[in-house]
């Protein structure tokens, strides 16, 4: 496929490293000639300098047979304006735009071939803030992805030394809950992704992977580490776009206050928010998380723009006694480092955006992607089509089908049903199949299978 990424930033970037490694044919437009040089002597990809809306520029960048134009650049008008030109000159088939404003996105009908262009709306403000509020709502969860609107969940959990599975079989869990039906997709053990079977045995330590219905989520956790009370009082450091979102959808069921350093944008929040108490001042004010009673909060989300005031007001709550600290960081490098220590969770906008936009990348009827692991794994969520003839997964059993190397099935939605995927369940054509790929080489593999052939036999 012919992809041109407009934009070389955290997820431009991000992107393409992705992409580059499975048989596509990137290019990438900026106008920073040293972020592009980076990226080029790096991966196997073209660049092209130049403002990322100009038609030449775009015809530069090969606009004129491109399969996909993914415009990631910092403007929204950069990104709409990208799209307009690439449709009305180009006819490039599928069009994909990070949009941020509130005031373009609320408009209906402004996004449409009539109007502005754009097949596919990113809005990573709302991706993130969709991810954080998932968090919240399962305490103790490092990720919780949602499948088939919601149905099916694939939540990530460290195992805790003392949980009931700790030192188990998985084999195990399943006499245990003899009524809940779960899969454990994969394992990470010191960064080491484990295939699961029934005689894998549960480490301390552990970052387990498991599916199950939405219903059965609290139960399975439970299993694997110490249950926690429900967050209740949530302290957030930064009123941009994502703390007011993550406000608003909380405000109502948490007692939820924002700390603002801006004092304009403390008015306009105040005006905003039905319940939240808007507070003036410094996250990283240790006076003012003391007289805020940080010692009763039960998570403290760090949301602001800047990765080091994120890191330190997190590492201030959390010896001042927040119970739990969850950090926000642009640099994919901190991740990794902050993560575990002090800091309980720390998340990478760009890792969370990023799966937004594989969805449309990749081949067969792929209708969601979860990048896990920075990137190193995939949750894919497939559709299934066709008959036992022309398809390689309908009308077999689980064992019976080919999965590419490190990839599991974790469950099956049919209809209105999550179906755990045991060896002897049969796919039919219409389920909605999830994924689990460990390693990212066989990604091409994967869509093969979901791909209907006319001479398969």
């Amino acid at each position: 496929m012919k992809i041109i990424i407009l934009g070389a930033g955290q997820v431009g970037g991000t992107l393409a490293e992705h992409l580059a490694h499975e048989e596509n044919d990137i290019t990438v437009v900026d106008t920073d000639t040293g972020r592009l040089r980076e990226l080029h002597n790096r991966l196997d990809i073209r660049t092209v300098t130049g403002p990322a809306s100009y038609p030449m520029v775009l015809r530069q960048a090969g606009g004129e047979d491109a399969d996909m134009l993914i415009a990631v650049t910092n403007s929204d008008e950069v990104n709409m304006v990208a799209c307009q030109v690439a449709h009305t000159l180009f006819r490039t088939p599928t069009k994909i735009a990070r949009v941020r404003a509130a005031a373009y996105l609320t408009r209906k009908g402004l996004f449409s071939n009539e109007a502005v262009p754009i097949d596919v709306l990113i809005s990573p403000e709302q991706v993130v803030t969709d991810h954080i509020r998932r968090l919240i709502v399962y305490p103790g969860a490092l990720q919780v992805l949602e499948f088939a609107g919601g149905q099916a969940q694939l939540v990530a959990v460290k195992a805790y030394y003392g949980g009931p599975l700790v030192g188990q079989e998985l084999g195990f869990l399943r006499r245990h809950m003899p009524n809940v039906d779960t899969r454990v997709a994969a394992i990470y053990r010191r960064n080491r992704p484990i295939i699961p079977r029934g005689d894998t045995v549960i480490e301390a330590d552990d970052e387990v992977f498991f599916i199950a219905a939405r219903k059965d989520i609290r139960a399975v956790m439970s299993e694997l580490r110490k249950v926690e009370r429900d967050f209740r009082r949530v302290i957030i450091a930064g009123g941009g776009n994502i703390g007011q979102r993550l406000a608003e959808q909380l405000e109502h069921s948490h007692q939820v206050k924002i700390i603002e350093h801006d004092l304009d944008r403390c008015t306009v929040l105040s005006e905003r928010l039905d319940r939240t108490v808007v507070l003036h001042g410094s996250a990283t004010s240790k006076r003012l998380l003391i007289e805020e009673n940080i010692e009763d909060c039960d998570i403290f989300c760090a949301l602001t723009n800047d990765d080091e005031v994120n890191i330190m007001s997190s590492m201030l709550a959390k010896r001042l006694g927040a119970k739990k600290v969850l950090t926000l960081i642009n640099n994919a490098a901190y991740v990794d480092l902050v993560q575990g220590g002090e800091i309980d969770i720390a998340i990478s906008p760009q890792q969370a955006t990023i799966g937004g936009l594989l969805t449309h990348v990749r081949r067969g009827d792929i209708v969601n992607v979860h990048s896990l692991r920075r990137g190193a794994a995939e949750a894919i969520e497939a559709i299934a089509h066709g008959d036992s003839r022309s398809s390689k997964v309908v009308g077999r059993t689980i064992d019976e089908i080919a999965l590419p190397a490190g990839t599991t099935i974790g469950a099956i939605v049919r209809g209105q049903e999550v179906l755990i995927a045991h060896d002897d369940v049969v796919v039919e054509s219409g389920d909605h199949v999830i994924l689990f790929v460990v390693d990212k080489r066989r990604i091409r593999d994967v869509e093969r299978l979901f791909q209907v052939g006319l001479t398969f036999f």
